[in-house]
């Protein structure tokens, strides 16, 4: 298939896509990012114990009826409880205990008074306010009950998440396993940074680019490597990557050239050829294919249609694979500031900066090799044919 729609390219990516199900446990300190593998119900309530919300004294509202500065009610104070003692002595009338905050509350007590509406005192201590029952007091299971379920299946853990795990007991969770993602690179003219760079050549900003926005996806690349213009080491490279991967990666050697190498690769695996071009600038040459379940998305060497291309593409395909929906496209609509120059002839991606409900164009270079333009850009217009790049055009964008 050829020429395929955007859409069309997704559903076509999304129909050799499959969701990874296997599990593993991992640490609550490696728990943000991850999705839950399984619900996680409350083996006890939280706090296990009726608690204090204040300094002062725990005491029965019964005792403190007509207490005012003029006219203070005295107790006699029994003991004191700090936070993380209990005691199992119960206050008769006419007593209080000396509490802190987040301590047990002793039996016979339904209230406590804050140690400012006191004399502050240590055997006996003068209240100069009355209470109603239950002032003051916070009930075992104020959190959460015994039994309840507080994070359902499918949760991407955040830090009030592995929160919640902590106050639950949970050292360790069950969450999905994360893709194992291969990033291959080609192209003879690339020199890895930190290499002298040749006349000729150019450094290789594909690759590092793909591995950082899947970190921002929250996957960390199982393997990532450049491989030389070369059919026969790029088909065994792919050889090897899909034992492994759950998804293979590759820029450049995707249009007609005497290097375009990728064709000629997948075609000496076996790989099942999907579909070739779409219909979208940048990135229109992109080629997926399948080789041993593996599914493999071939993109342009054209670092912005790289760009665009694993948000258009790749993105829908892992948050099928991780069901992570921090992973969906997020679409809004806003007034574009700056006219955009180039003609639209096609479905285009414009890179652009989104900020209170309107867009504006980076000062720079819109062209498909040029990337240093895209720094500081949070969104890519979706311009389709015959549509308007003027200013105050009404244009629709996707939040990167």
């Amino acid at each position: 298939m050829e020429g395929v729609t955007v859409e069309q390219a997704v559903e076509l990516i999304l129909a050799h896509t499959s969701v990874i199900t296997e599990t593993e446990e991992v640490g609550l300190l490696e728990s943000p990012g991850r999705i839950l593998a399984q619900d996680m119900a409350a083996a006890f309530d939280n706090p296990p114990f009726d608690r204090s919300p204040v300094d002062g004294y725990a005491c029965r509202a019964e005792d403190l009826k007509g207490a005012a500065p003029k006219n203070p009610v005295m107790l006699t104070v029994t003991e004191e409880i700090d936070a993380g003692q209990y005691s199992e002595r119960e206050v008769k009338p006419g007593q209080a205990v000396r509490i802190m905050t987040g301590a047990a509350i002793p039996p016979g007590c339904d209230c406590c008074i804050r140690q400012e509406d006191t004399d502050y005192g240590e055997e006996t201590v003068a209240v100069y306010c009355s209470l109603k029952k239950w002032d003051n007091y916070c009930f075992a299971g104020e959190d959460f009950k015994k039994g309840s379920v507080l994070l359902k299946k499918g949760t991407r853990l955040g830090y009030v998440e592995a929160a919640v795990l902590a106050g639950m007991g949970v050292d360790r969770v069950a969450v999905y396993r994360q893709p194992k993602v291969v990033l291959l690179t080609s192209g003879d003219e690339v020199v890895e940074p930190g290499k002298a760079l040749p006349p000729g050549k150019i450094y290789n900003s594909n690759l590092t680019m793909l591995a950082a926005r899947m970190q921002d996806f929250g996957i960390r690349p199982s393997y990532a490597a450049a491989i030389e213009d070369d059919e026969a080491v790029m088909a065994e490279t792919l050889c090897r990557a899909a034992k492994e991967a759950d998804v293979i990666i590759t820029t450049g050697g995707v249009s007609v050239g005497k290097k375009d190498i990728m064709h000629a690769s997948l075609q000496r695996i076996g790989a099942q050829r999907i579909f070739w071009r779409v219909q979208i600038k940048p990135g229109m040459p992109t080629l997926f294919s399948v080789y041993q379940g593996v599914p493999i998305i071939s993109l342009s060497g054209n670092p912005f249609g790289v760009a665009v291309t694993a948000e258009l593409l790749i993105r829908p395909l892992l948050h099928k694979m991780m069901q992570d929906d921090m992973l969906k496209l997020v679409r809004v609509k806003g007034i574009l500031k700056d006219s955009f120059q180039k003609p639209i002839r096609g479905r285009r991606m414009v890179r652009a900066i989104y900020e209170d409900g309107s867009f504006r164009l980076p000062d720079g270079l819109h062209s498909n090799g040029v990337l240093s333009s895209m720094a500081g850009c949070n969104c890519l217009l979706d311009i389709g044919p015959g549509g308007s790049a003027a200013a105050g055009a009404e244009v629709e964008a996707i939040l990167l």
